[in-house]
């Protein structure tokens, strides 16, 4: 392996730091970063952010409460790195813009890369949108305005409109040679990073990718078509952001091109995008499952109650209706003190049972990997599995009952409800999901719902109804 060269006084086969090297966002650095900012030293506060990588600027910035922000946003106005707002929660970062003020948030949004500019954008309000528009640089604000056209969440949004585009004409060197050029005299049509260059015909309809790896390996007398990729993933601007993270994981892709209707190349997206698709999805369906959403951390005490609320009102009523299915056996409980001591055990059993089915069917649904080709088979898998740990922990629960109470009836009885609870779990927990998604209703918000609903009802009956049936 080569050596690398000894430079700025490094250590042989060492790569020198690059000068924007991050500082980690220690304990100590946040801490003597407030220490500054309440000493009142603008001069210190500028000097320990410029030694942080933005992301890190982000974090600290989502850390300090409101008044804390609006000082340090105040000071680095003239000079405000425009990456760090791409890096912020929705709710802090709109408390950023609000600092900024228009004028400084629309030259904020012309340094940033157009796919990040178009989020910023899209977040404004309607009188925000045109202001910041009108005060940016028409090159940019064409962009802009032609990318909020484009359906929310969807391959158009997510793009950055500068790509890297030569003709099958084109040799290697050629191409390098214009990449130079490009960069030597500041071409701003070129982005700051990426992975491939797309061959276009005469119509600019993509028509071959060249990994920059290949086309750096390859002689400069070569043409571009003859070691391009014919076979691409072309992403219509309409295909929904979900789908673009799975095209991308199926076919191992760092980048991939996005055609309009017309089959022109319009932008790329490039796998650092697709990241954060995927880190935004997997957060949303988690705040979902929790009955909140993505920024509760940082919203005011009063909104965060009224984001809570209709989810717990939600939760009361299906509490309700079980509690409902209990007192129509209140005269069975009544006459044996022993069922009301049981009978949490078997639709605990049962909606633990049924989340873990669950848990695994919405995952399979969001990979494709759970279709209506294999929906019956993987339904039966799960009866089964439902059915055999029925029958076990039906043996074990019976038992413990026995010994318990001193009754083989109340054993059988408990014994029996379980078997049942679990195979609805199992049931419940593949047919949920999939009626849901058929419905066109998010299988991950409104899934668990139903479930434990279900599960507690039919625990309740089943165990209940079976003791009055053979007890009393």
């Amino acid at each position: 392996m080569a050596d690398v060269k000894d430079t700025a006084g490094s250590k042989p086969n060492q790569v020198p730091p690059p000068e924007d090297a991050a500082l980690d966002l220690e304990p100590e650095t946040e801490q003597a970063f407030l220490d500054v900012l309440v000493s009142g030293d603008e001069a210190g506060v500028r000097t320990l952010l410029a030694e942080l990588h933005h992301a890190d600027v982000a974090d600290l910035l989502e850390r300090l409460n409101a008044d804390e922000r609006a000082r340090v946003v105040e000071i680095l106005r003239d000079d405000f790195e425009p990456k760090i707002l791409s890096e912020l929660d929705e709710t802090v970062r709109d408390h950023v813009i609000e600092c900024l003020g228009v004028e400084n948030l629309a030259a904020v949004i012309a340094g940033m890369e157009s796919d990040d500019a178009l989020e910023v954008v899209f977040e404004l309000d309607e009188d925000e949108q045109r202001q910041v528009l009108d005060a940016i640089p028409p090159g940019d604000r064409t962009l802009i305005e032609e990318g909020l056209t484009y359906p929310e969440d969807s391959a158009g949004r997510l793009m950055q409109r500068e790509v890297v585009t030569v003709p099958e004409s084109w040799t290697v060197g050629e191409t390098i040679d214009f990449l130079r050029q490009s960069a030597d005299s500041g071409d701003d049509d070129l982005p700051a990073r990426f992975y491939d260059v797309f061959i276009v015909d005469p119509a600019h309809r993509p028509v071959g990718s060249l990994p920059l790896s290949r086309l750096l390996r390859t002689r400069r007398p070569v043409a571009v078509a003859d070691i391009m990729d014919r076979e691409m993933k072309l992403l219509p601007v309409a295909t929904d952001q979900e789908d673009v993270a799975y095209v991308f994981r199926q076919r191992d892709l760092v980048s991939a091109p996005v055609v309009d209707d017309g089959g022109w190349l319009v932008g790329a997206i490039t796998i650092d995008d697709v990241v954060d698709v995927i880190d935004e999805e997997h957060e949303e369906d988690i705040m979902r499952l929790g009955g909140v959403k993505e920024g509760d951390l940082y919203e005011a005490t009063m909104d965060t109650i009224r984001s809570r609320f209709g989810w717990l009102l939600i939760n009361l009523g299906t509490a309700i209706l079980a509690s409902m299915v209990i007192g129509l056996f209140d005269a069975t409980i009544e006459q044996m003190v022993a069922l009301a001591v049981l009978m949490p055990i078997v639709a605990s059993m049962g909606g633990n049972a049924g989340t873990q089915t669950l848990t695994v069917a919405v995952r399979a649904l969001a990979m494709k990997e759970l279709t209506a080709a294999n929906a019956w088979r993987v339904i039966g898998k799960e009866l089964l599995v439902g059915a055999l740990n029925g029958v076990l922990f039906a043996g074990l629960i019976g038992v413990v009952a026995w010994i318990w109470f001193g009754s083989v009836a109340l054993g059988v009885v408990i014994g029996l409800a379980m078997i049942v609870n679990l195979l609805v779990a199992g049931l419940a927990g593949t047919t949920i999901p999939l009626m849901l998604e058929r419905f066109g209703v998010d299988p991950a918000v409104a899934s668990s719902v139903f479930l434990t609903t279900l599960t507690d009802i039919v625990g309740f009956f089943v165990f209940l109804g079976l003791a009055a049936l053979i007890l009393l």
